[in-house]
């Protein structure tokens, strides 16, 4: 049986995947193989030395200690793509809402007074103060082409926009979908001289941060509008707001309020509802169960972000075995030294590996006896052992 916590509310669509015989699911559960998360934050977390993987229900694992987790041998996984379509909508909804004024009309509106003759006639004097522009034939600049910023990309070019795409380690999976139509900038700062439009799809680390700040805005065309639909930190904020002011950009919109944002009259701030669709949050925990159910009960990996992708069809008869090693010379040989010398034949094997660390997949005839993973996991090296 295993045991699976639940730190945050998990779409029931995801949970049901977990079948009730082999699984006890709750957030109540102890000593749990696998956590379920949300946006709980974890570090500082004391977790239980029978945790073999965690399930992020979204993409950005930034409330997740990884490092830490990659040095105990925990697998983590997320769920990129499940929520794309989620937010390439509003995406697509902030570059209207910026293009046609929609907030500081709508505010106009329903902030006028008198009958509704008067109503109508301060409609007519008040309509020219939110004149706006249309999107085709406008350029739009996408910093990261993953899941989000692939969507994002084909549906502008198909309401007519031109695309500008910047990502220096795009994956062979995004390139593949990722419209013909759309051009490449070879860095950050050539993508910004061109567009009218620049939209962010990347994670908070140290290089994404403040990607956006005064000096790069200089390189921006006047009157270009920025959206953050991706982390917080990725736009310095006050730098964003001194250039509207200073009349050199049109607008902001973003996906995270502050102090600094929220009465600003041309920045639009909303309350991190990029994913949150009721579609988009099954779409991630039905992902992410799959994910942490596969490696339990198989030891495949698919979408961690620790750890290599390592997928390997079960066989017929055998047991199998999974090792999380530190990528180092020989340590394949040294594994299956150690089953050769218990008589144990390898039927498939595969090994994986990703920076620091490795991971290998085995699957043996017959049984494999604890005396043999004691001498597995007493190799220099081996992080974890398991059998399944």
């Amino acid at each position: 049986m295993y045991k699976v916590q639940t730190l945050n509310n998990i779409s029931d669509l995801g949970l049901k995947r977990l079948p009730l015989g082999q699984y006890t699911v709750g957030d109540e559960v102890a000593a749990p193989d696998a956590i379920l998360v949300r946006s709980t934050k974890m570090h500082g977390m004391e977790l239980s030395a029978s945790l073999k993987a965690i399930g992020r229900a979204g993409a950005g694992v930034n409330n997740i200690p990884v490092e830490a987790m990659t040095e105990r041998g925990v697998a983590v996984f997320n769920s990129p793509g499940a929520n794309a379509n989620a937010v390439k909508e509003l995406v697509l909804a902030g570059m209207l809402l910026a293009s046609r004024n929609i907030c500081q009309a709508w505010d106009y509106a329903r902030n006028l007074e008198g009958d509704d003759a008067s109503i109508h006639k301060q409609v007519e004097a008040g309509k020219k103060n939110y004149v706006g522009v249309e999107l085709p034939g406008r350029t739009l600049g996408v910093v990261g082409l993953g899941a989000i910023g692939v969507q994002v990309t084909n549906a502008a070019l198909k309401l007519g926009m031109n695309v500008i795409g910047y990502d220096p380690s795009i994956t062979v999976r995004s390139a593949w979908r990722l419209s013909a139509e759309a051009t490449q900038a070879h860095s950050i700062e050539e993508l910004l001289s061109q567009v009218d439009y620049v939209s962010f799809h990347v994670p908070l680390v140290e290089a994404t941060t403040h990607m956006i700040n005064a000096e790069r805005i200089k390189l921006m065309k006047d009157g270009a509008v920025v959206l953050n639909f991706s982390r917080d930190g990725i736009v310095d904020d006050v730098a964003v707001c001194d250039a509207i002011e200073a009349g050199k950009l049109y607008s902001y919109v973003c996906d995270y309020a502050s102090n600094t944002l929220k009465r600003h009259e041309r920045v639009i701030t909303l309350p991190h509802i990029g994913a949150s669709t009721g579609e988009a949050e099954d779409n991630c925990a039905v992902m992410v169960v799959d994910q942490i159910r596969d490696y339990l009960e198989h030891g495949n990996i698919v979408n961690s972000v620790n750890f290599p992708e390592a997928v390997m069809p079960r066989t017929t008869n055998g047991s199998r075995i999974a090792i999380v090693n530190s990528n180092v010379p020989n340590m394949v040989g040294q594994i299956s030294t150690a089953m050769a010398e218990a008589n144990l034949n390898i039927i498939d094997l595969l090994n994986k590996s990703r920076g620091d660390i490795a991971y290998t997949l085995a699957d043996v005839e017959g049984d494999i006896a604890a005396d043999v993973i004691e001498k597995i996991t007493a190799i220099d090296g081996v992080v974890c052992v398991r059998t399944l």
